[in-house]
This record gives structure tokens, sequence and C-alpha cells, in this order.
């Protein structure tokens, strides 16, 4: 979901930007189209890279996590096991029972055992980087189209303004949709995607008028 929701805004955000940047420099609707075209590549394939690359360094760690947990057990069993023991303790278990939960816990999977509870790895939390990639770039791609048809659909007259209302529109109902998966508060969250998403296109618009009285 973070992947998803986070491919799909920077899609919107970025590429919308970009349109109006280049749409208040003057440019032509060709020009806006190739521009954002670029830019929902370029986008893509670099939110493709960053999650993959973060994942899997995320991936890495827990690999020699693992490594180093599964040679303490064959080296020290003993000392793994008090260590086990000691976690559920610390959580209120009592002594005598977290003995005996680590010892049925070991003697089915120990690795597991010191993964989860010690480590924080789970089959949940685990680091999926081809996954996180694949999503990221099918949203942000996916984002990006949005500002991009309406580039092909408004007159050129109402590009700027057309396409920066419209991307908010877009935003503001990705910031709902996100809110209420993750369950957390829908106007808050709608604020504050379409605050940011705002203020992004009107700096590159400014930018972009800027360059184009210069030009």
């Amino acid at each position: 979901l973070r992947a998803a929701v986070l491919g799909a805004n920077d899609g919107i955000v970025s590429t919308a930007s970009l349109i109006v940047g280049v749409a208040a420099a003057g440019s032509g609707r060709s020009e806006v189209l190739i521009a954002g075209l670029a830019g929902l590549v370029a986008g893509a394939m670099s939110m493709a890279a960053g999650e993959y690359v973060s994942g899997s360094s995320q991936s890495d760690t827990e690999q020699a996590d693992l490594a180093r947990e599964r040679a303490e057990q064959l080296t020290q069993p003993e000392a793994e096991h008090q260590e086990l023991a000691q976690i559920y303790i610390d959580r209120g278990v009592e002594p005598a029972l977290a003995r005996q939960v680590a010892d049925q816990l070991m003697a089915k999977d120990a690795l597991g055992a010191h993964a989860r509870d010690e480590l924080g790895i789970s089959e949940i939390t685990t680091a999926r980087p081809v996954q996180a990639a694949l999503t990221s770039a099918a949203t942000f791609a996916t984002g990006a189209a949005l500002p991009l048809v309406m580039v092909l659909l408004l007159p050129s007259a109402l590009l700027i303004w057309g396409v920066s209302a419209a991307s908010l529109l877009f935003l503001a109902l990705l910031g709902a949709v996100g809110a209420q998966a993750g369950g957390a508060n829908m106007a808050k969250a709608t604020l504050r995607v379409t605050f940011w998403g705002a203020l992004a296109m009107a700096l590159t618009a400014e930018i972009g008028a800027l360059f184009g009285v210069v030009a």
C-alpha cells in the first residue's frame, strides 16, 4: 500500500508540475506532451530503481542477521534459549512459562522464533524488492498518465489551469482512498496531499513563466 500510494502520488505531482511548468514557459502542446512522457518514463524508472535498491538493502541486512543468528544457535544454544525466554519475560510472561514457551518454539523452529521475536523479521515484514519496484513503477506510470490525458483533452488556452485543477482532484481522491485503506483520517490525508501538490505546481508554474519571459 505504501509503495502504491507513494508511486501514484509522485506520478501525479511530478508529471503535472512538469506539464504546468513547461506550458507556463509558452511551449506548445507537442512540447508539453513530450516533456510529460519523458517525465513519466524517467519517474517510473527512478521509482522502480529506488524501491529495488532500498528493498534489496533491507533484504541483505535481514539475511545477514539470520546468518548470524543461525551461527549463534549452533555455537551457543543455551544462551540463545535464555535470550528468547528473556524476551517473553520482558513482555510480562511468567519466567517459568516463558522458558516453556521458548522450549516449545525452539524445538519446532528455533530460527523462526528468534527471527520473529528477537529480530522482528516475519513473512509479513520481510523485504520484497522486486514486488515493491514493480508496484512503484506501475502506480507512478498510472498517476503520471492522468495529467497527460488532460493535456490531450483540454484546449491549449485552458491547459495550465485545467491540468492543475484535474490533478488536484486526482490527488484528493488518491489521498482519500489511501487514508480509507489504511484506516487514517480521510480529511487530513486529503488536505495534506492536495496542499503539497498545489504548492509543487505553483512553484513550477512560476519558474516556467519566469524562463518563458526571459526567453
